[in-house]
């Protein structure tokens, strides 16, 4: 197999912020997280329910419904993913996770984001507080039973929240049917 024009092009940096980076190489523009900066997104399942989060998300003008996620190395370089995780978990939902497992690394949007996060597994929560985030985020925690996603996703929806891709994962089982 060929590789396609501008695969070893030069890499330009057009605009560098503290967060993202603008890039082009070749004919590509694309969006990089500064500093090589990857993030962990939790999946975490608890007697037959799923932990979901929202807030607002300014790119998108409104609330979005998501897994619970955060920065990996947000705090300390050199963090590792299950520790991320964990913390972010904890932040974000109030729960502690007995046991974390890494899913592997996957790609948001590969045609305009070299992005990439790691899903994490989490096990044995425990319900440790009331989670909503730090400072202003003002995350919103909803424990859903697995077979009433796709319902409470169509109500989300609904009630004029946007929805990230990455649940995409728990409505396959009804997308498919």
């Amino acid at each position: 197999m060929s590789l396609p024009p501008d695969h070893d092009a030069p890499t330009q940096t057009m605009w560098a912020g503290q967060f993202i980076t603008a890039k082009k190489q070749g004919r590509w523009e694309y969006v990089s997280r500064a500093r090589g900066i990857r993030a962990a997104v939790i999946l975490a399942v608890d007697d037959g329910h799923v932990l979901l989060v929202d807030q607002y998300r300014v790119p998108l003008g409104r609330r979005c419904l998501e897994l619970p996620a955060g920065l990996i190395g947000d705090d300390s370089a050199g963090e590792a993913p299950e520790v991320a995780a964990a913390r972010e978990l904890e932040e974000e939902t109030g729960y502690r996770a007995g046991r974390i497992d890494d899913l592997g690394e996957y790609f948001s949007s590969p045609g305009m984001v070299s992005e990439a996060f790691y899903l994490m597994r989490a096990h044995d929560l425990v319900r440790i507080g009331e989670g909503g985030g730090v400072e202003d985020e003002g995350i919103v925690v909803h424990r859903v039973a697995l077979a009433e996603v796709p319902d409470f996703v169509s109500e989300m929806r609904a009630n004029g929240y946007a929805v990230d891709v990455k649940l995409l994962l728990l409505l396959a089982g009804s997308i498919l049917r």
